[in-house]
């Protein structure tokens, strides 16, 4: 099994190139399930989760083709699918366990098929996150929908109904399921509280290229009009928020200057402020940030997770790494998940301050130093944090279990070498 190996102390400068979004990519994938015609997606990371989709739809019966691409100069790749027709209706447990967001192909096959089987999702272990909302919105929809054997069993009778529909929590997986499933009903379908990401409104662009009728979009009142039939498209998946903000982090810890080049600002507010109150520099370029904490002295910050535009719990634990060195208390209170602070007994280990109150917060008090030790990655976003406090610890830092890494994180060892991290990839049997 692969680690990771860092030797702090380093300032981290230079440049970037931040991703394809990882959250955009996924339902964007599965949207091509909703045409027999192909549609080809630009600016995609290669990433192990990436992979697991795209295996899942070749066992549905998808084509695809992957081709060597460059945005703004920069290596990345263009992927094409084609569903002419499914060869199987069923989303297996061998595939679906390994990545919770196979559960996109709910919506789109039983749409345009009438029936799917998924089994139930696994996933990064921070929280319960049941499949009751997708399903309550399908059933209301005219689904018939059953729990067999541990796969979830969905029938309709014709096609989709339009419905009004009214989250009780605004959830990303839920909104864009449902939009995608609405696109082929008859009728029109209102989504009420629905999330707001980034990511939902790159998928409704996407969805709006193929035929689709979507208005309300970046809003939390969703209006489908559907249709009989989509078309296929083309279309570039946008920036990753989150590989984004957590490169920043590695600047204002490191005390380095880092332009992370295809950033987009207007995603980032929240975190953006964060940096900046924390005082850090971060300069918005039209296509590019360039976050400079060469001279800053840090500050310790509240911070509270929240739906978009909020600040986003997949920054939480890099934030909250942050914090650990930063003058003063920070409160750091996540409220969307109940089950992620997982991180926090790697980072004591390491000689951080932190204390844990119930699930939902913790008092992070700054420390001047932090000082190397193995640690052990819990899920893909922990694993970050555990890379960034090895940037700045005295010593070799050694992260175990970094396929939680490869989840979300393209290149990330070259990324960082390339403005001076001195980081390497080791498997075991590697080891000196």
């Amino acid at each position: 099994m692969d680690k990771i190996k860092i030797n702090g102390g380093r300032q981290l400068n230079g440049k970037i190139f931040i991703s394809g979004a990882k959250n955009a990519a996924l339902p964007l994938i599965c949207a091509s399930l909703l045409t027999d015609e192909t549609v080809t997606l630009t600016n995609m990371p290669m990433l192990s989760d990436i992979k697991a989709m795209n295996a899942l739809l070749e066992q549905l019966g998808t084509q695809i083709d992957v081709f060597d691409d460059f945005v703004d100069g920069h290596e990345t790749k263009t992927y094409s699918y084609r569903t002419k027709e499914a060869t199987s209706l069923v989303a297996p447990y061998d595939y679906v366990r390994k990545m919770r967001a196979s559960y996109y192909v709910l919506g789109p096959l039983l749409a345009r098929y009438g029936h799917v089987e998924v089994s139930l999702p696994g996933g990064c272990a921070i929280g319960a996150r049941p499949m009751d909302i997708h399903l309550s919105a399908l059933e209301q929809m005219g689904a018939k929908i059953e729990i067999k054997n541990g796969y979830i069993v969905a029938d309709i009778q014709g096609r989709l109904q339009g419905a009004n529909i009214i989250f009780h929590t605004a959830s990303v997986g839920a909104t864009c399921n449902i939009m995608m499933a609405a696109t082929l009903a008859e009728g029109i379908t209102k989504i009420e509280n629905a999330a707001k990401e980034p990511e939902i409104g790159d998928l409704a662009e996407l969805l709006i290229a193929m035929g689709a009728k979507i208005s309300g979009i970046g809003t939390s009142n969703l209006v489908i009009e559907g249709v009989k039939k989509l078309h296929g498209a083309a279309h570039k998946v946008i920036a990753d928020r989150i590989e984004a903000g957590s490169y920043a982090v590695a600047a204002a810890m490191t005390h380095g200057r880092i332009e992370l080049i295809n950033a987009q600002a207007d995603t980032l507010a929240s975190p953006i402020k964060i940096l900046r109150d924390c005082g850090v520099k971060v300069e918005e370029k039209e296509n590019s940030l360039v976050v400079d904490a060469t001279q800053a002295h840090l500050v310790g910050q509240d911070v509270m997770t929240d739906y978009y535009p909020g600040f986003p719990t997949d920054l939480q634990a890099q934030f909250m790494a942050l914090m650990m060195i930063a003058e003063g208390a920070s409160m750091v209170t996540e409220t969307i998940w109940e089950n992620r602070f997982m991180h926090v007994p790697e980072l004591l280990r390491m000689g951080a301050n932190i204390n844990v109150h119930g699930h939902a917060s913790a008092i992070v008090r700054g420390v001047k130093k932090l000082s190397a030790a193995p640690v052990m990655a819990t899920d893909l976003r922990a694993s970050f944090a555990l890379v960034l406090a090895g940037l700045v610890a005295e010593g070799e830092t050694t992260v175990n279990r970094v396929y939680h890494l490869d989840r979300g994180y393209e290149h990330l060892e070259e990324k960082l070498k390339a403005v001076g991290a001195d980081i390497r990839r080791v498997k075991e049997d590697d080891e000196e």
